[in-house]
């Protein structure tokens, strides 16, 4: 699966913002979708994901309210709606997805197989 994000830029504390990840070649619905992060030289960290099975959504403790992420299945992209923004949040995002991931991996950005190039969210303050 080929997977393209897209929606990042530059916004104001505060703001929001939705990212989309489209995808083509497979049907996205049945993988684990996830979306990471990284700051500058700073490790990837885990945002949120949907697993494939049961569609059930998970976030990183600390991103839990200001963060959603959905899916939309008829266009097969994956977005995640990031609102109240702060300076911290300030990274590239990638989306990712996998089809074989356990849920107990889902956090683990090495155990996904398929990314897209990023998309650099800036938040000002």
């Amino acid at each position: 699966v080929q997977l393209q994000a897209f929606g990042g830029g530059l916004v104001q504390a505060g703001g929001s913002l939705r990212l989309s990840c489209a995808a083509s070649g497979r049907t996205l619905s049945r993988y684990t979708r996830a979306w990471f992060r990284q700051a500058p030289g700073k490790e990837r960290e885990f945002v949120a994901a949907i697993f494939r099975s049961g569609g059930s959504t998970y976030y990183a403790d600390s991103l839990k309210g200001r963060f959603a992420i959905s899916s939309d299945n008829a266009k097969n992209t994956v977005y995640l709606q990031m609102n109240s923004l702060k300076p911290e949040d300030t990274a590239v995002y990638y989306c990712a997805a996998d089809n074989s991931i356990i849920l107990s991996q889902i956090r683990n950005y090495l155990q996904y197989d398929y990314w897209g190039q990023g998309t650099l969210v800036t938040v000002s303050s």
